[in-house]
């Protein structure tokens, strides 16, 4: 159907021309992949081309960026079995403060009618004075103490970071409650992550790469563990500092 030219034999490429074909294809690959692949995928550079044509840094980038993915996915896994543990631990805990807490609360509340029902005999027994009225309204403020419990709380934690070390430190929230933060790396600059997490949620406050400080408002998005983690990237120790003040019940290092 088709009427194609058949080259002749004369046109044909020899064994020679093919050999010398294919071996400068193999130069031209190698050339390539000394001077251009090394460079700009793992910042590997022998003839110092890479680095004129600016792909040396772009490949020192890729693979610290690979090597920081890789240890954070090795983090993740390690750690993963340990947070289900410490997330029923923790709730663990939680169901018996609510008990306690709520057993606190039934012995506080039967002292206060016990302490109003002296001046209601008192009364009845002298109803001629009227000089020890006042006497009830005096007695009656003293259950308000119980409102100091909305007053918050104040920490200051320090820890130091080996280099590629990763730390976590979390506090103990309530949805909607908030805490003010603060805190600084001495020796470098760190990466950070703020995050929250309780069972079967998650959520990303802020994220930081080569940073020495940062502060601000932590507000819980639901009740659970909320706070940050710290990797140290630099080839010595670095030290951080957290302050904390604010609305939690507490203040755990959990890595």
């Amino acid at each position: 159907m088709y009427n194609t030219d058949k080259p002749t034999r004369e046109e044909l490429p020899s064994s020679a021309q093919l050999r010398r074909s294919t071996i400068i294809a193999a130069i031209s690959a190698a050339v390539l992949l000394v001077t251009i692949v090394l460079p700009s995928e793992y910042g590997i550079d022998p003839t110092r081309v890479g680095r004129v044509l600016g792909l040396t840094d772009m490949g020192k980038i890729k693979t610290q960026l690979a090597a920081e993915a890789a240890a954070d996915a090795a983090l993740d896994a390690s750690s993963g079995n340990a947070a289900a543990g410490q997330k029923a631990v923790l709730a663990r805990l939680e169901r018996i403060e609510t008990l306690l807490g709520g057993g606190a609360a039934l012995a506080a509340t039967p002292s206060a009618p016990a302490a109003t029902a002296k001046p209601a005999a008192a009364v009845a027994a002298a109803p001629q004075p009227v000089a020890p009225a006042p006497s009830a309204p005096a007695s009656a403020p003293r259950p308000a103490p119980v409102a100091q419990k909305g007053t918050g709380r104040s920490d200051e934690m320090t820890f130091q970071l080996a280099p590629n070390q990763g730390i976590e430190v979390k506090l103990v929230m309530k949805e909607g409650a908030r805490a003010q933060f603060s805190w600084a790396s001495k020796g470098g600059p760190v990466n950070f992550d703020t995050h929250g997490d309780s069972k079967g949620k998650s959520i990303s406050y802020e994220k930081g790469r080569g940073v020495d400080a940062d502060e601000g408002m932590l507000e819980a998005a639901f009740d659970g563990n909320h706070g940050w983690f710290w990797r140290n990237r630099n080839s010595a120790a670095v030290t951080v500092t957290l302050r904390t003040n604010g609305d939690y019940a507490e203040i755990r290092r959990v890595l």
